[in-house]
């Protein structure tokens, strides 16, 4: 026996976690049937397979063994279009908002939200008395605040409420004097001041506080650079802990301005995010600065890694506006235009020329920027579909995983055009449920309306389309983005809104999961549970894919959101503002947004 040699025994192999117990949806391609465990070590996935084996190669003293106790276990959620900022700043001014996410029903109620919000701790230091959310389709007066009701919850302060669609708002009059707009000024291009209609003033008449587009984009400026910056910086911060508490594991921070960008590195740099942010500059800012024979380097940075929890991958172009508020560009005229407008209104593009849309494709594809275009009208989607197929001809094929995000009112042979083109359609399908209603008695009308957010046409074409929140307009609410998909149901009058729309609920799944992890080039890291893939993962009251009764999907609720094997949600201890010690933003930092 001395002489026998020993043989070494193999490595012990011990994970940090053992899930079974639930339902386990893996989302994954070719999955004949659900796993009953997965196993986790280092953050990464190791096991997925029977609840024995798990056990008996995976388990050691050191392994948590976590019964799901019949609840669902699916890939953490994948945020395909929002901004992290916006979901913090929806959590840090007055919530305008209508149910189910607040209970604001008429003008009456958005000057009480303002009044206090302006005697809280922040509402207080704040330059401006800014709230966020009013949505017309629903306030009793059916019309948008003017200068004269906002002047009634202050003479002495400059006053905002943002417009839900994040693409309009009103000020009182010292919010219109500090954005210097009177009847003298001319409507900036790509956007409309309104103006009163019972007061004639030469030459383009009185302003009425109501500014759309690129006329509200400065009074956006204004109010949240008026913000103070402690309640600035947190922010990003405020927005990663809603974002988690909704399952999302990766969040988006979607068109931000180069300074925004730069201050979410420096905010990373000194307290990193516990989920993953990607982050896209805004288009114009970004092909200016490498058009200027001054600029070095990519003012982008685009990656593919994360350093601190964050990468850019590319730009965000702005097209159009928004259907709901009446000013995304349309082929066709709306079913009532807004006041004051001729019944052949179709809206209008941001950009009115094609050779600016086509200039910053270029230079993107150029610089090897992924492109997202914020296209809701089926206008600006063909011209955005008219610059990347020049863009394309000049660059030649290659893998760049263009996004139409929204793409609201995309017509089938747009859809077409899409699928030949390899663009991704990422649709805001809670239009269907918050303003399907709206859309077809005021924007669409039925026949039209009943296609918006058109995901069927997308599956017909084998086309792995997502789906996004795009918070904050709505809430970062990954239970309805999957209810609408599925049911289509509209808020009030609870109508399925083009039932040949409808998917079925795991295909709804996929477009928050494996289809986002595609869109942004990870897929082979992220969105479905199998080994070697990060064990991003999400825990929720029920399967949405099992469920027998479609509408019980917005019943759901997340329980617990885990990032790379631990758990974010609910957080451990609250990460804010407070606790950054090391870099401060630049200081011309101004956190701006536009959805």
């Amino acid at each position: 026996m001395g002489d026998q040699q020993q043989a070494v025994p193999e490595p012990y192999e011990e994970a940090d976690l053992i899930f079974h117990g639930g339902e386990i949806e893996t989302v994954a391609a070719g999955a004949s049937e659900r796993p009953e465990a997965v196993a986790v070590k280092d953050g990464v996935i190791v096991f997925v397979g029977s609840h024995s084996e798990a056990l008996g190669c995976w388990h050691g003293p050191r392994t948590t063994v976590r019964d799901l106790e019949g609840r669902a276990l699916l890939p953490g959620f994948i945020d395909a279009h929002g901004h992290l900022g916006g979901i913090g700043l929806q959590a840090t001014i007055a919530n305008l908002l209508a149910a189910p996410d607040g209970d604001v029903t008429d003008i009456a109620s958005i000057q009480q939200k303002l009044r206090a919000w302006a005697e809280t701790e922040v509402g207080r230091e704040s330059e401006w008395i800014i709230g966020f959310g009013y949505d017309d389709a629903i306030l009793d007066e059916r019309r948008h605040p003017t200068r004269d009701d906002l002047d009634e919850v202050s003479t002495t302060r400059p006053v905002l409420a943002i417009h839900q669609s994040f693409h309009l708002g009103a000020v009182n009059t010292l919010g219109l004097a500090a954005l210097g707009y009177s009847s003298d000024t001319d409507d900036p291009e790509g956007g409309v001041i309104r103006r009163r209609e019972d007061v004639v003033a030469e030459p383009h008449g009185e302003p009425d506080g109501v500014l759309e587009e690129t006329a509200f984009n400065p009074a956006s400026a204004a109010g949240m650079g008026g913000l103070p910056q402690a309640a600035q910086i947190g922010l990003f911060a405020k927005g990663a802990q809603s974002a988690a508490s909704f399952g999302f594991t990766t969040v988006q921070e979607g068109g931000a301005t180069l300074a925004n960008l730069a201050a979410l590195r420096e905010i990373a740099a000194a307290l990193p995010f516990e989920i993953d942010v990607v982050a896209y500059a805004r288009a114009d800012q970004a092909t200016a600065a490498v058009l200027d024979r001054d600029a070095d380097g990519d003012p982008v940075g685009a990656s593919p890694e994360y350093v601190n929890g964050v990468r850019a991958a590319g730009v965000k172009m702005y097209l159009d506006g928004s259907p709901q508020g009446r000013t995304a560009w349309l082929t066709k005229p709306y079913e009532k235009p807004p006041a004051g407008k001729p019944d052949d209104y179709c809206g209008y593009p941001t950009i009115p020329h094609d050779e600016v849309v086509l200039r910053q494709v270029r230079t993107a594809y150029e610089q090897g920027w992924q492109v997202l275009a914020h296209v809701n009208g089926d206008a600006s989607i063909d011209q955005f579909i008219g610059a990347v197929t020049a863009a394309t001809a000049e660059a030649g094929p290659g893998d760049r995983r263009t996004v139409a995000i929204h793409a609201q009112t995309a017509r089938e042979d747009q859809i077409n055009d899409f699928a030949l083109l390899r663009i991704i359609p990422s649709f805001f399908s809670m239009h269907t449920f918050y303003w399907g209603d709206w859309y077809r008695k005021t924007v669409l009308g039925e026949e039209r309306a009943a296609n918006i957010s058109p995901a069927r046409w997308a599956l017909d074409r084998r086309m792995a389309y997502t789906s996004h929140h795009d918070a904050p307009v709505a809430l970062p609410n990954s239970i309805a983005i999957l209810s609408s998909q599925v049911t289509r149901r509209t808020r009030t009058d609870k109508v399925v809104l083009g039932p040949e729309q409808c998917v079925s609920a795991l295909d709804a799944v996929r477009s928050i999961t494996i289809n986002a992890a595609h869109q942004y080039f990870e897929q082979d890291r992220k969105g479905s549970i199998e080994v070697g893939k990060l064990a991003d993962l999400v825990i929720l009251s029920a399967n949405p894919v099992t469920l027998d009764d479609p509408e019980e999907i917005q019943h759901i609720k997340v329980a617990e959101t885990i990032k790379a094997g631990r758990t974010v949600h609910p957080a451990i201890g609250v990460r804010t503002a407070a606790h950054l010690a090391g870099p401060t933003p630049p200081a011309d930092y101004q956190w701006h947004c536009s959805c």
